[in-house]
């Protein structure tokens, strides 16, 4: 499972390097990904700092940090 969050993790980050912000639930759409895996490589992002995760409206939406 660990590798499985790895690799979604990587995903997530490939596809949030071209946009500003994007939803849990457009991830969830855009990789094809079952949404608790979604969920938890977000959270493995937004806990080494990589992302920066807030709520917006009933969804989570997620940001690179750009240094």
């Amino acid at each position: 499972m660990i590798t499985e969050i790895g690799i979604v993790a990587g995903e997530i980050w490939q596809f949030l390097d071209g946009k500003k912000s994007v939803t849990a639930d457009e991830l969830t759409k855009e990789l094809k990904r079952p949404r608790e895996l979604v969920m938890m490589s977000l959270g493995w992002l937004a806990r080494e700092g990589y992302i920066t995760l807030w709520i917006s409206g009933s969804d989570y939406s997620a940001a690179l940090n750009r240094k």
